[in-house]
Order: structure tokens, then C-alpha cells, then sequence
């Protein structure tokens, strides 16, 4: 045979395998996601971001949907105000993802939230709880409960378990989760007969809270509600200690993380906090769950793991029930969403795309996180 058919066919064989490779890339379903995968919240992002994974990857090796292989393109917004809307917009007009996962964090959420809308592009969160979040368009959902179910559970629990009558709230000034969560405790708190002895606020990146500390201990506070993230938690717990401040500390689901333990020390023993999930709880679902997770990555689950998972767990089964991608059907699908089995619960989305779900209270018992009870809507 010449040296010139030789040459066609291989360029035959060529082409056609680039064409079976470009068919192959457009057949999967590409999901973005936006995390915070550095910076000061970079334990949030990755412990979301592996939940996530782990559902896509249990996807795929079912069969994919709809006949396809997921596809996820995570961008890091390390942590930084303004950097979620510049990755969010990468997601949708480059890599044309047909729905996005993210954030964690409230204030992150709130700048993709209107991109995704306008581009009438699903947006599933896994952990925003600030009540304005989905308030932003009918393509924004959540799998968390909001901030004023979580702000009044904290205090009812204040009020109730620990006896508290004169609460100081310490929170940032400029964080919307915060803002959120300062205002519902306070209204319940108050409502039920207890009083707000001092409410100090701090600035982002604070690393000294001694003056507000003081301040709260010359109040007279019984107690104090810290709706913050674990970085600034664990130093105003070892502060707080270390002025002779002996009164309970409790905050919110941002505390969740080992960094609040690996911080704060034995300044955090006995602390409270209020958050989505427990991996105590004893449920087929959640120990199979925390059975996978270990195999996958060699770690234990938290709420933040579990909210990523199920975020990524109601957008497929979404997907397989819209029957397509499109942005619309594929939002009316998730509208719909009742009764989900995921991880963290049974999730039905209410008109303004919220869980109808519950919560956990956890302490830090002996260096670890332990269950104190379940608080239900």
C-alpha cells in the first residue's frame, strides 16, 4: 500500500476520534460550583466541597443522568468579598455550566445570587442561612434552615435549657449572616421575657475582643451569644476565659469546624452552638452516609459536608425529574422538591425556595462535638 492512503486514513482515523472526543465533552452535564477553598473560611469550602464531589462522583458511577456523565467545575472564591461574582460569571458564560452550587457563607451567596438569576440559572446553597438570600429571584434555593428559625432555636435554647436572663450578643458589624441572626435572637430573647445586657459588635479580621469583653463582663451578662464564624469564635472564647468571663458561650453553625477546638483549647469546653446535622445521629441515612464519606476521603463528616452533599443530591434528582437542562423546566423541577431524603433530613422546599427542616444543638465535650438535642420547627 503507497505512503499516501496510509496517510488519509490516518488523518480519517484522526479526525473521527477528535469528533467522538468533542461529542463525548459535549454530553456531559456541567455543574459549577463556587467555594471557599482558601482564605479564612477555607475549611468551610473544602468540607462543603467534598460532600459535593462524593455526590457527583455516586452519580456517575450509577449511570450518570440522563444518560450522562456529570461534570463538576469548582472555582475558589478564596474567601473574599467580590471574587464570587467574578468566578460565578466564568461559570455560566464560559464553561456554560446549567446550574450552580455555593456558597457556604450568606454574604458570598447574596453576589452570585442575582448573576444566576439573570441568567435564569439555578443556584442551589448549601449553608447560606441569612433570610434575604433566596429573596433574590426564583432561581435561588437552599438546603439550610434560614437565620430567623436559627436565631429564635438559640434563644429558646438560652432561655429555656441554660436559664439565662440577661444575654450579651457579640457579633460583627459588617457580616449579613450575623446582622440576620443578632436581630431574630434578640426579638425571641426578649419575647420571652429575657433582656439584651449589652450588644458590642467587631469588625471583620478582628483578632482582639477584649475591650468588648469587658464591657459584657461589666454588664453583668449571664451569658453570650457570639453568631459568628469559628476564626473569631475560638479567640473570643479564649479571651472571655482569660478575663475571668466564666458565663456560657454559644453561638451558630459557623462554629462548626475542627479549627474552633484546635483555636480555642480548653476555652471552648462546654460551649453551644446550633447547626444543620449530627453524625451521632443513628439513622440509616446518616450512617450510611458517614460510611461513604470515611471511604472516600478518610475523614468524618460534619454539617457542612452534609449540606454539600445534599445541595448536589437535590439538584440531580431534579435534573432526572425535569427530564432536561434547560434553566427554567430544571428550576420548576426544584420547586417542587418534597420530602427529599438527603443527609441532613427530609427536604421539601417551601414557596420561597426554603427547607422545611430541623436543627441540632452541639457542645464541645472533652476536645470533640457532642449531641445535645434537636430543635424542630
Amino acid at each position: 500500500m503507497s505512503v499516501r492512503p496510509l496517510s488519509l486514513l490516518f488523518r480519517l482515523a484522526l479526525g473521527a476520534g477528535t469528533l467522538a472526543a468533542s461529542l463525548a465533552a459535549q454530553e456531559t452535564i456541567k455543574i459549577g460550583e463556587f467555594a471557599s477553598l482558601t482564605g479564612k473560611e477555607a475549611v468551610f469550602g473544602q468540607n462543603a466541597h467534598k460532600g459535593t464531589l462524593l455526590a457527583i462522583e455516586e452519580a456517575n458511577a450509577a449511570g450518570g443522568v440522563l444518560g450522562r456523565r456529570l461534570e463538576l467545575i469548582t472555582e475558589d472564591d478564596q474567601s473574599k468579598p467580590g471574587e464570587s461574582a467574578t468566578v460565578v460569571k466564568k461559570l455560566i458564560s464560559r464553561d456554560n455550566v446549567v446550574a450552580v452550587l455555593g456558597e457556604i457563607t450568606s454574604g458570598r451567596t447574596l453576589e452570585a445570587a442575582p448573576i444566576c438569576q439573570n441568567a435564569r440559572i439555578p443556584l442551589v446553597s448549601p449553608g447560606a442561612t441569612n433570610v434575604s438570600v433566596t429573596t433574590k429571584g426564583n432561581y435561588i434555593f437552599r438546603v439550610c434552615f434560614i437565620d430567623d428559625f436559627q436565631g429564635t432555636v438559640m434563644a429558646k435554647f438560652a432561655h429555656e435549657t441554660l436559664k439565662l436572663n440577661q444575654v450579651a450578643i457579640l457579633s460583627s458589624v459588617s457580616s449579613a449572616q450575623a446582622v440576620g441572626l443578632a436581630k431574630y435572637f434578640r426579638e425571641r430573647f426578649t419575647a420571652d421575657g429575657g433582656a439584651i445586657a449589652a450588644e458590642p459588635k467587631y469588625g471583620e479580621g478582628d483578632k482582639d475582643f477584649r475591650a468588648q469583653l469587658t464591657a459584657i463582663k461589666a454588664a453583668g451578662a449571664d451569658g453570650v451569644f457570639v453568631p459568628g464564624y469559628y476564626a473569631e469564635a475560638a479567640l473570643i472564647c479564649k479571651q472571655a476565659r482569660e478575663l475571668g468571663l466564666t458565663v456560657p458561650l454559644f453561638g451558630v453553625d459557623g462554629w462548626e469546624s475542627p479549627e474552633l477546638i484546635q483555636i480555642g483549647g480548653a476555652a471552648v469546653e462546654g460551649a453551644y452552638f446550633s447547626t444543620h446535622y449530627s453524625p451521632e445521629n443513628q439513622s440509616p441515612a446518616v450512617v450510611a452516609f458517614n460510611a461513604r464519606f470515611r471511604q472516600r476521603w478518610g475523614l468524618e463528616t460534619n454539617a457542612l459536608s452534609a449540606l454539600g452533599y445534599d445541595s448536589a443530591l437535590v439538584l440531580i434528582d431534579a435534573i432526572k425529574r425535569a427530564g432536561t437542562t434547560d434553566g427554567p423546566k430544571l428550576r420548576d423541577a426544584l420547586a417542587v422538591t418534597k420530602d427529599f431524603a438527603g443527609a441532613t433530613g427530609r427536604i421539601t422546599f417551601d414557596a420561597q425556595r426554603n427547607p422545611t427542616k430541623s436543627a441540632v444543638v452541639l457542645t464541645v465535650k472533652n476536645g470533640r462535638y457532642a449531641f445535645v438535642q434537636d430543635v424542630h420547627p
